[in-house]
């Protein structure tokens, strides 16, 4: 089966959305989502997007902010036009319906997060990535050039290669004409094709045992663009978020927001004494790679299994009204946040790499364009500045759109499309063979590719990993299609890339910290990144 549009978007995140919105007035959109449109990375971000808004913060600050986080490794050309162009998307959102908290006096209520100088944190309460996706999900589906696919699980970009071979000869480097999807309620494999991809599928934080993911961000777009010998950098770096609740039968760890942190709570060991000025002379509001290699180093040393992060000497009104959801959910497991300290660990939040594009959304396959956590702007660097992602998510995709829609009278589609070959393909024998390789892979990940790495710790995951790479793709080869094996598949692919590029890097950066390349400030740095 086949079904044509003139622009096909696989993700449903504020990256996905936005840019469907913004070219859907000029052709066709499919958008596909491998759950409900709501289920998205986007849904569960709760502090806020970053942009300067009033005095005395200004662009420069907020410049000077993300290169000290991105330690060193940032693209300064990429972090201004991104902190430039923000308010113009930020007041997209707006017009699009999304509510942003506002004072009686009419401005934004403006919060601070760790490596921030200024309050320049819009915010919806601590639910910002759901009125986000609520907003967007809203124009989208009111969009009559727009068609949702739910329950639709995107396999393989579809390129050249799956044509015949003078087809290949004829073309001029890797061309995307769409992709193959499963549809899975029906179990059967649709080909979208179409004149331009957008490829915005979210993160890998699924590699990990513990993540503040939702369980679909299993590194989907990254894994296809791989695989089509597209071009993916920077996987290294994975952000561990410093403070998600801890509690161990939960899956997704639930966040603990840094706004909290910037509103005034304090990180402290089990025994009550605060640690961070130690680490770093910005205390609990470091940049958040030098924060979680705190915690991680505290409960260490300590042979503790959490930290507490400490909020009860601030208003408990004020507290609750700024972070309803957290009090909540803090109160049905018995804590009381006005009263009593969060116990907190850190988890695996976002990855800073992806499939590498230029500043208009571009990947180096051609007619294929990649927005949000899939992708690797140099807008991040070795390190991400707090809500800095979903802004990238929203200029990126304005950029995409706009270079697409210049280029969408020159592309035809591409009518030569095969369908999807599974013949010989069987049932697999047993579900545990693909459950049980899953968690080996997130043990491996937990264990030995972690905040802290060493050589010897990346070689390990790399043999064990290998194994389970070979029994995936035999597995693969022989049996039909299905999320669980689709999604492993993948998380190899990319967790392969992490390890790789890991052992590549020989020196500590940002948040890739290796034990046998010690930096020679260790972990504790001054207001300017220099030696304390």
């Amino acid at each position: 089966m086949k079904k044509t549009y003139d622009f096909l978007v696989i993700g449903t995140g504020a990256a996905g959305l936005s840019f469907a919105l913004k070219v859907a007035d000029k052709g066709r959109v499919a958008v596909l989502t491998k759950t409900r449109l709501q289920e998205t990375n986007t849904c569960y971000a709760q502090g806020g997007i970053a942009a300067v808004t009033y005095q005395p913060d200004n662009i420069e600050k907020h410049v000077q902010d993300t290169l000290i986080a991105g330690d060193g490794l940032c693209k300064e050309e990429v972090v201004r036009m991104v902190v430039r162009e923000a308010h113009g998307q930020i007041q997209a959102l707006i017009d699009w319906g999304t509510r942003f908290d506002m004072e009686e006096s009419g401005r934004f209520n403006l919060a601070r997060e760790g490596g921030h100088s200024e309050h320049r944190i819009l915010h919806h309460k601590d639910d910002t990535g759901s009125e986000i996706q609520r907003a967007l999900s809203e124009k989208v589906s009111q969009h009559p050039n727009i068609d949702v696919y739910e329950y639709f699980f995107a396999i393989d970009i579809i390129t050249q290669h799956h044509l015949g071979k003078e087809v290949k000869r004829r073309t001029k480097g890797i061309e995307c004409y769409g992709a193959y999807a499963l549809d899975i309620k029906q179990k059967n494999i649709v080909a979208f094709v179409s004149k331009v991809t957008m490829i915005a599928t979210g993160g890998i934080g699924n590699l990990y045992s513990t993540t503040t993911n939702p369980v679909i961000a299993t590194g989907d777009g990254i894994a296809m663009v791989y695989r089509a010998k597209g071009t993916v950098e920077n996987m290294e770096f994975v952000q561990f978020h410093p403070t998600s609740l801890y509690n161990p039968n939960e899956r997704p760890s639930f966040l603990i927001t840094e706004a909290m942190r910037g509103h005034g709570g304090i990180l402290k060991t089990q025994d009550g004494e605060e640690f961070m000025q130690k680490y770093d002379s910005r205390g609990s509001l470091a940049p958040r790679d030098i924060v979680a290699r705190a915690i991680d180093n505290e409960m260490k040393i300590r042979g503790d299994d959490f930290v507490y992060l400490d909020c009860t000497h601030l208003d408990g009104d004020d507290l609750k009204a700024h972070f309803p959801n957290i009090y909540e959910k803090c109160l049905s497991l018995g804590i009381d946040f006005t009263r009593d300290r969060i116990p907190v660990v850190p988890a695996a939040h976002y990855v800073c790499g992806g499939i590498k594009v230029d500043t208009n959304g571009r990947t180096w396959i051609n007619r294929l364009y990649a927005a949000g956590e899939a992708s690797s702007t140099g807008l991040h660097g070795a390190n991400r500045l707090a809500s800095n992602s979903l802004l990238e998510a929203i200029v990126y995709a304005d950029r995409a759109a706009r270079d697409a829609l210049q280029l969408q009278d020159t592309l035809t589609i591409n009518p030569n499309i095969p369908e999807w070959n599974d013949s010989g393909a069987k049932h697999p024998e047993e579900m545990v063979l693909i459950t049980q390789n899953y968690k080996e892979m997130q043990q491996i990940f937990s264990a030995y590719v972690g905040i802290v790495r060493s050589n010897l710790r990346l070689k390990r995951a790399l043999d064990r990993l290998e194994i389970i790479y070979k029994e995936t793709e035999d597995l693969y080869r022989k049996s039909t299609l299905s999320v669980p094996l689709c999604e492993l598949r993948n998380l190899i692919n990319v967790g392969y890339l992490v390890i790789k590029m890991a052992m590549r890097r020989e020196e500590s950066k940002g948040l890739h910290y290796n034990l046998d390349y010690p930096p020679e400030n260790g972990m504790r740095l001054d207001m300017n990144g220099k030696k304390a």
